[in-house]
């Protein structure tokens, strides 16, 4: 072999790099799918850490909801004890099957007013008008589950 054989003669070409020529060769359709496969990657990756932030938050509301719970329980006994106590009181005036009755009578009465408020509450509701609406403004193209003619 030659000297000129072993060096070379010609000036030397870089390796070929794999991006630039996919990226000099590729079609518009090539790398719209990229595209489109990498957005495909995002939103799982966005999904996932949704999931991952939503088990958080669920089990954090979950801890919490029971502690709501425990606090009702209390405040039942308090209420409960609180009447017992009431009862006892009115039993010194009235007779102790006539203290029972009215304190029946203030907790029905009580019992009354926070369904007529609740009940009103529930009409007031008016649901999500504000995504009833965004989801009217999505084109039917992009709606799953739906056939456009």
């Amino acid at each position: 072999m030659t000297d000129q054989h072993l060096h070379g003669s010609h000036a030397a070409q870089p390796p070929p790099n794999p991006d630039n020529d996919r990226s000099s060769n590729a079609s518009l359709g090539d790398l719209l799918g990229e595209v489109t496969r990498d957005l495909s990657t995002l939103m799982r990756q966005e999904l996932e850490l949704a999931k991952a932030e939503l088990r958080e938050s669920g089990t954090r509301a979950g801890k919490g909801a029971g502690m709501f719970g425990g606090a009702a329980v209390a405040g039942h006994f308090v209420l409960l004890f609180l009447s017992l106590a009431l009862m006892w009181g009115l039993a010194e005036l009235v007779g102790l099957g006539w203290a029972s009755v009215i304190v029946a009578m203030i907790w029905g009465i009580i019992a009354a007013v926070l369904a007529l408020t609740g009940k009103k509450e529930m009409k007031s509701i008016k649901g999500m008008p504000q995504t009833a609406e965004t989801v009217k403004e999505i084109p039917p193209t992009l709606k799953p589950g739906e056939h456009t003619p």
